[in-house]
């Protein structure tokens, strides 16, 4: 028996990593569940260049368990791992595309598919933009497939006045559809 439900969360190699730290910071200040993190190497690349402040061991101490994105063979990669999601933040336009394509050539895809698969929530935090035609049928399948799509649209009906505060909607959006409690933006009509 768990001790705590698990969720994981993989960061891939889209610009934005800045909202899957966020949201790893939140869900360990939450400490409702275990968090099984995968980060890609393109992830790697990304958070070394747009957070310079940061390290990629700083961001993994988050976490309670990693895993490397090559080892296929991880408890992640089963549909026997039972876990309460899984988040994809920030969701580059080619994991979701080899996800839409079934192409589980590295670890976070096929935790993604295995999620799917096994009829759990799946979260994909696409930051692409504009969208061609070709990615909004990527996202499409991957709707139809079970995925839900949040993309990091900034709301203003909480009156953000920082890019954390709009960062912290678009976590606490995220949580919300994973279930995890949270203050992390005043809510409509409070």
């Amino acid at each position: 028996m768990m001790a705590k439900p698990r969720l994981v969360v993989g960061m891939s190699g889209a610009s934005g990593p800045q909202l899957g730290v966020r949201l790893l910071e939140a869900l360990r200040e939450a400490a409702t569940h275990e968090i099984h993190l995968v980060v890609t190497p393109g992830a790697a690349l990304t958070i070394k260049h747009e957070m310079p402040g940061r390290t990629l061991a700083s961001i993994k101490a988050l976490a309670d368990v990693i895993h490397d994105d090559r080892d296929l063979a991880a408890p992640i990669a089963s549909g026997s791992f039972l876990h309460e999601g899984m988040i994809v933040i920030p969701a580059s336009m080619k994991t979701c595309g080899n996800l839409a394509a079934c192409n589980a050539g590295n670890l976070l895809v096929r935790a993604a598919d295995v999620t799917i698969k096994e009829r759990r929530t799946l979260i994909l935090v696409p930051r692409e933009t504009p969208l061609h035609l070709g990615h909004l049928r990527i996202l499409t399948s991957l709707a139809e497939m079970g995925a839900l799509i949040i993309p990091p649209a900034i709301a203003f009906y909480h009156h953000p006045k920082t890019l954390e505060d709009a960062i912290d909607q678009l976590v606490g959006k995220c949580l919300d559809s994973l279930h995890v409690p949270h203050a992390l933006f005043r809510r409509w009509g409070s």
